[in-house]
This record gives C-alpha cells, structure tokens and sequence, in this order.
C-alpha cells in the first residue's frame, strides 16, 4: 500500500505542476489492476480514524492482490487541496475513490457526477448518487453502552466529551453516551469541548484538562486521531475512552473501552460490486449488526451486575429489538425530542442537530 503526504504531494506540485505528481492521463488497458485511492485529512498512525479506514482496505488487497493497487494519501486537508489531489488521481486512472472526511463531500461529489466510471465512498456525508455512497458507523450504539459504565463509575456525576466538529455523527455519539449514562444515573451531566480539528494533538490535551478541571472523571475522546485526550486522563487518573481504534496501551490503567470500527465488510463488498457492475449508490448507515461496530477492551473496573446490564443491552441492540434513541426523550432546551415508545429512523438520527438532556454545553451556532 504507498502512502503520500500533502507536503510530498504539493511539494513536487510546485516543480512539475500537479499533474506530474502523479502521472499523465493514460487510458487503462482492461487487465490493469483497479486503482483504489483512499484520501484522510490527517497522519495515518497506529490509532485513529485514518488507521482504521487504511486498516479496513487490507482484506482487500488480501483478496484481490495484483488486481487492484491502493494508494493513501494522508494528511490532506479539506478544501482546495484535497480537491485538486481527488481530481488527479481519478484523472490519472483511479476508479475508485474512497474520500475519508465531511468536508471533502462537495468535491468528491463533484468527481461522481463528472465520471460515472468511478465509485465514490465518502466518509460521514449524506449526499447520494448512483456511484456515490456516504458511509457512517453507528457509533451510537457503543457509547450508549459506555455511558452506562461510565455513570457507574463517576463519582461526581460529571462526564465530559472532547469532540472534534459539531456534525450529526459526533453529536449522536454524545447524545447516546449521556443516555446511558442517565439510564444508570439519572441526575448525570455530560460538558463538551469542540476542538473543531481532526488532529490537533495539543488542543485535545489542553481540552481534557479543562474537563478534568471541571471534575469530570469519565473522558469520552470523540473522533481524534491521537492518544493525546487518552494520554492525559491516564496520567489524571480519570476513564477514558475512544472511537474507531483501541488506545488501551496508551491508558493501561484508566481505559474504559474503545468502540471499534472494522470497515473492511462495508469496503470489500464496494469493490466486489464495483468490479462485477453492480455498485449502486446508498447511504451506508453501519452498525452493530452489520460486524461493523464493536465494544472493545471493557475496563475490568466496570462493576459485574452493570456489565451484565451493557451485555443485555448490547444483544438487543444487535438483533434489532432495542435503539438507544428510543423515547421519551428530551432536548437540551427542555422540549421534547422523542415521543415515548418511538424511536428514531437513521434518517433522523444522521440528521440529528439537537442535544438531549443532560449535555449542559450548547451546540456552536
């Protein structure tokens, strides 16, 4: 698998222009291999989103091998340049295009609609279109169950949530984590800090010490790419825990669990429809159920009668009978959210815009 990086990229770009980056536009002959090219704003490390998406596109190089040639090219921020760079490597032959960030939806789109020949995956969107597939994980569905054991095991009935930007796939994370949490304890309050970056090691940091300030003891690290929030609540003693990849070596002590993204069925089952003619553009809403999504590295800490209560709540949630945002629920502002005995469809709940009770921070405007 190459890895590129933005500076190697626009580096070469201001000798050659861009299009000597990464080759001239030939035509492929019909037994080349597939190029595959996965684009992340952030450093593909051991941890992460990034290294979860890379991670998930190893089966298929496993399955296909000569067949297909992955590209990743980390590190590319969103706006202009990722533009450019997604537009040259589709020009230069690569057929499929997995954009692995929100902000890189518009241009990404743009790429579907110009080229039908090409499949496009875009992480966290909600645009659709015959051979482009927004792609999400159910998040939800994890921290709902770790709220549970983080209530259980706050003593000052405060939680807190370092989290990266204010879009529907990080808020519903924080509104089923606080769920949770008030299904142990009621009376439970969960503060956020939004960094409004992807990767910004110092940041996360500063902002988990700002919550441990506040005497929150049960740190839910919302979508960052490093150890730092992890890092900091092991050294204040505090829980911790994460999304997408395990960061259990970086807190041995206080590491509350990791809701584990798998990508590789979702991704393998795109290119297999990709390379037959099939592919159909979908919104992929992914979960528990799909062997996407997974609870791993419970905290030994967690009491045994309460993770008896997580694991009946998590086969419910696998096959289908129970959905954390099942109501009465409320917002925030003290209105109803949703009626009791409804539960939200994933329309909804990708859409979701509006904090429940119990998250005492406002969402930015």
């Amino acid at each position: 698998m190459t890895k590129l990086t933005r500076r190697n990229l626009m580096t070469a770009a201001a000798a050659t222009g861009l299009a000597g980056v990464l080759g001239s536009r030939l035509a492929l002959a019909a037994d080349e291999p597939l190029g595959i090219t996965l684009v992340v704003p952030s450093p593909i490390g051991d941890v992460g989103w990034g290294h979860a998406l890379a991670a998930g596109l190893e089966p298929i190089k496993a399955a296909y091998g000569d067949k297909v040639k992955i590209t990743v090219l980390e590190n590319i921020a969103e706006g202009p340049d990722a533009d450019r760079i997604m537009n040259k490597t589709v020009a230069d032959g690569n057929k499929f295009l997995v954009a692995g960030s929100f902000g890189y939806q518009n241009g990404a789109l743009q790429i579907a609609r110009r080229d039908p020949s090409v499949t496009v995956l875009h992480a966290s969107g909600f645009q659709v279109a015959p051979n482009f597939s927004p792609f999400a994980a159910k998040y939800f569905q994890g921290t709902y169950l770790l709220g549970m054991a983080a209530a259980a095991l706050s003593k000052t009935g405060k939680l807190g949530s370092v989290s990266a930007f204010a879009i529907p796939e990080l808020i519903t994370s924080i509104n089923a984590f606080t769920l949770g949490a008030r299904a142990v304890k009621p009376d439970i309050e969960v503060s956020v800090v939004w960094v409004n970056s992807w990767f910004d090691p110092a940041k996360e940091q500063e902002a988990a010490k700002a919550l441990i300030a506040q005497k929150c003891d049960v740190i839910f690290s919302n979508a960052q790419d490093t150890p730092s929030v992890i890092s900091a609540c092991e050294e204040a003693g505090v829980y911790a825990f994460n999304l997408n990849s395990s960061m259990k070596k970086y807190a041995p002590k206080t590491y509350l669990g990791c809701i584990s993204t798998d990508w590789s069925p979702f991704f393998k089952a795109s290119v297999d429809a990709h390379l037959a003619g099939t592919f159909k553009g979908a919104n992929a809403f992914l979960g528990v159920a799909d062997k996407v999504v997974e609870v791993v590295d419970w905290s030994p800490d967690v009491p045994a009668d309460v993770m008896t209560k997580i694991k009946e709540i998590e086969a419910k949630i696998a096959d289908g009978s129970f959905s954390p945002f099942t109501g009465p629920i409320m917002k925030a502002d003290g209105s109803q959210g949703v009626a009791s005995g409804a539960a939200m469809a994933d329309a909804e709940i990708i859409a979701m815009n509006w904090h429940v009770k119990g998250v005492s921070t406002p969402l930015p405007k």
